[in-house]
């Protein structure tokens, strides 16, 4: 048995690497999950990633994976790995709170069909990560926002805060977030994470507390894009509690990248890319290119549907869905809601029927433009924001710019309903010196979440930027 000072920095290793460990032996379930809980008990002081840390049961559940270990019937890469969970995900017996003072205490009677799927891959769930106001875009009273681990005076992402800082800060191996209008991606640009937003309708929203219906995705933020497919392959397929869920096979997703990309053509389009984004990132996007030409991708121009009327749309389609959501807590609840929530669903609450089914229509037409653009590329490369994380107090009240900026490569995917797979193109360093990630993106056609995780990992594969990790 290694003994674990011997493993350079054991809770910075990807779900890969770790899963290796446990199957020769080198170290167990339970020496992996008292690592990961130190370091909780020793950096989340500072930053802030968790809501609840349930440390008995983990030890319980990593005990019962090396039993399985022993009697040789490991249920894959997954058992014994520690995960965790966003506030929005229900546990029986854990509180559910979602970022909202009106739910605070409120306990869970049943579970998530997602997080039954991770406990059945034999998966140890160390606690539950914070997030945003009914997973919208505020931290408010009583929940603080978590700091991020490479410049606490830069942006943290929403609504996946604590999902995106976890696994970079080497408090879990990766953790459930979910995206309605960026939530996965944002804190996978400003944190450094790899996040893996699928297809609508690829995984079970069984279970999770609910924004917006139609543009809600669960998915994975891990280290790396091979993590993420391994967690989702975990948690996709039908679900008779979500009859949204698809049908659709889920793919096998292994734990190797590709040695090349001879033969994948990669969309770039430079109206996208390159207008009106920082000089970092337009470094990083051209760097990026460069690497999958050089892993034998064909780097080929696309013209992608302006998504200015899209952005605007996503806002009122957002709005109208989580009124319905809220109904029976707002307005009863009112004073007990921020403002940017109560704002949104003031907005929903006054659309009219028709208006708000022009919202519906030019999504469709929007939608159906975005499909047809990404059928003629194996996937496109885009980037995960216009600029780096901005400094904290420039999100308290955003402007329009800066709105704009955030919004502007994550809405139509969610819109359009689309794969993502964000990650780290590069670094840069922040005025107050500090190294920081900037974050690229890789977009696929429906249901190929696969294609586009294979493309990120021969990336990673290639590229230090992944495994960087913030001094802590």
């Amino acid at each position: 048995m290694t003994d674990l000072t011997a493993v350079d920095e054991l809770y910075y290793l990807e779900i890969c690497e770790v899963a290796d460990l446990l199957d020769r032996g080198a170290v167990t379930a339970r020496q992996v999950t008292e690592a990961v809980l130190d370091r909780i008990d020793t950096v989340d002081q500072r930053l802030g990633a968790y809501a609840h840390v349930a440390a008995d049961e983990a030890l319980a559940q990593a005990d019962e994976s090396d039993e399985r270990r022993r009697a040789g019937a490991a249920r894959g890469p997954l058992d014994g790995i520690p995960l965790a969970i966003k506030d929005i995900y229900d546990k029986a017996g854990w509180p559910t709170e979602a970022g909202m003072a009106v739910r605070r205490g409120q306990v869970a009677s049943s579970t998530a069909t997602v997080v039954e799927r991770l406990e059945q891959a034999g998966v140890v769930i160390v606690g539950k990560v914070h997030t945003t106001e009914g997973v919208y875009t505020e931290h408010t009273p009583p929940f603080k926002a978590p700091l991020n681990p490479w410049d606490p005076g830069r942006w943290v992402g929403v609504s996946s805060s604590g999902s995106g800082v976890a696994p970079v800060a080497g408090l879990c191996f990766g953790a459930l977030g979910s995206d309605t209008g960026g939530s996965i991606r944002m804190p996978s640009a400003s944190n450094g994470a790899t996040g893996l937003k699928p297809t609508w309708g690829r995984v079970s929203r069984a279970g999770v507390v609910e924004l917006a219906a139609t543009l809600d995705h669960v998915g994975p933020i891990c280290r790396s894009a091979r993590d993420a497919g391994l967690v989702l392959g975990a948690i996709a397929g039908a679900d008779p509690r979500d009859p949204t869920a698809s049908l659709r096979p889920v793919p096998e997703f292994g734990t190797q990248p590709p040695a090349s990309l001879s033969g994948v053509r990669i969309g770039v389009d430079p109206a996208w890319s390159y207008t009106d984004v920082s000089t970092d990132v337009e470094k990083a996007h051209q760097e990026a290119e460069q690497v999958l030409r050089e892993l034998g991708a064909e780097i080929t121009p696309v013209t992608l549907p302006d998504p200015t009327e899209a952005i605007t749309d996503w806002f009122g389609v957002c709005a109208v869905q989580t009124a319905r959501a809220h109904t029976g807590l707002y307005p009863e609840n009112k004073d007990s809601y921020g403002p940017a929530l109560a704002e949104l669903i003031e907005l929903g609450r006054s659309m009219s029927g028709i208006d708000y089914d022009r919202l519906l229509q030019r999504r469709l037409l929007f939608k159906g433009q975005m499909e047809a653009a990404l059928a003629t590329v194996d996937a496109v490369l885009i980037p995960a924001m216009s600029f780096i994380a901005p400094p904290v107090e420039k999100m308290v009240r955003m402007d329009e710019e800066t709105t704009a900026g955030v919004h502007r490569f994550t809405v139509p995917f969610t819109l359009s309903q689309l794969p993502t797979v964000t990650f780290p193109g590069g670094f840069t360093t922040t005025e107050a010196g500090h190294a920081f990630p900037v974050g690229l993106q890789l977009v696929g056609s429906a249901f190929e979440e696969r294609r586009i995780v294979d493309v990120v990992g021969a990336f990673q594969a290639a590229t230090p930027w992944n495994k960087r990790h913030p001094a802590l």
